[in-house]
């Protein structure tokens, strides 16, 4: 639907206001790390979803056991396991005083939660959602063989999540090299345990891979898809992780920040991911409005260009 064209008083009238209203969730939002930090040491998690608080901590104590095992192995140990169950639960608490790592699981628990709230709602699959489908029947064997893999990805994904473990071969690259750092630091510098934690790294190293995991296999399939990505941000289509990668990439905000966005008290931020993506203001909201059906924009968002979109989120971004 066409609209009138505004006059620059009234358009930056109602920049201003969405303005307002996003740095509102803005602050909202910046509370999360630290308050999500201390749930994961108290057991009073009334404040946050029990479901994500528990989901988080055992991503962290996952990673934090095969990092210990590592260290167990490298350093001759007949039961490695063993030294996982003293020496987890600390190391996984240091490894959460990350802010990167606590907002990834944070992230990741978050898009569980919509993967399940959408087979329910929307009959959305899991794992194998239309887009993806249609991609494993492409002519071009490298299409359809980087969606075969990518439904392998997602299917380990949801095994994972119902497990509540996060495996150190899906993690980001930076990330991964965080948890490495972590572990090395958190077994000292003294001999031998320096030389353990030296040896356990290059081992976890010379296993990973950032390409081959689940988020690096959803970047080839976006990339393969050059400018025809936007068909990727119809939620139904593409299914939520799918659309969440692609939403991150064409915004150009990280996957966490997008993630965020989904959130309840978030809707006009995701509302201005999808419009700066490039969807037209009309599907931007329908997007929006698919995960928050009883959800009300801001009135003026319907006349709000892409760029304007794409500057509100990056001054919001720049707020201390």
């Amino acid at each position: 639907m066409a609209h009138p064209a505004q006059s620059g008083g009234a358009a930056r009238a109602n920049a201003a206001l969405l303005a307002d209203e996003l740095t509102a969730a803005e602050s909202a939002a910046a509370t999360v790390p630290p308050i999500l930090r201390h749930l994961l040491r108290s057991d009073y998690n009334s404040v946050f979803s029990d479901e994500i608080i528990a989901r988080v901590r055992g991503m962290f104590l996952d990673v934090a056991s095969q990092l210990i095992i590592a260290l167990a192995e490298a350093a001759g140990q007949a039961e490695p396991e063993a030294w996982s169950h003293k020496a987890a639960d600390e190391l996984a608490h240091v490894l959460a005083d990350n802010s990167a790592l606590l907002e990834h699981c944070h992230s990741l628990a978050l898009e569980w939660q919509w993967t399940e709230r959408l087979a329910q709602r929307r009959a959305l699959d899991p794992v194998l959602a239309p887009m993806l489908q249609a991609r494993m029947g492409s002519d071009d064997p490298q299409v359809s063989a980087a969606a075969m893999n990518l439904l392998a990805a997602q299917a380990r994904f949801c095994q994972n999540q119902r497990r509540m473990r996060l495996p150190l071969a899906e993690l980001p690259s930076d990330l991964f090299h965080i948890a490495l750092v972590t572990m090395r630091s958190f077994a000292g510098c003294e001999s031998p345990a320096d030389v353990y934690a030296l040896t356990a790294e290059r081992s976890i190293r010379s296993r990973f891979d950032e390409a081959r995991g689940r988020l690096g296999l959803m970047g080839r399939v976006l990339e393969a898809m050059g400018e025809k990505i936007e068909d990727a941000l119809n939620l139904d289509q593409a299914g939520i992780a799918l659309f969440l990668s692609a939403l991150a990439r064409a915004s150009g905000q990280t996957r966490e920040a997008i993630v965020m966005g989904t959130t309840d008290n978030q809707l006009l931020r995701l509302a201005l991911a999808l419009r700066a993506s490039g969807l037209s203001s009309e599907a931007a909201a329908a997007q929006a409005l698919a995960l928050h059906p009883d959800g009300v924009l801001p009135a003026g968002f319907d006349t709000l260009e892409r760029a304007a979109a794409a500057a509100l989120l990056a001054n919001a971004a720049n707020v201390p």
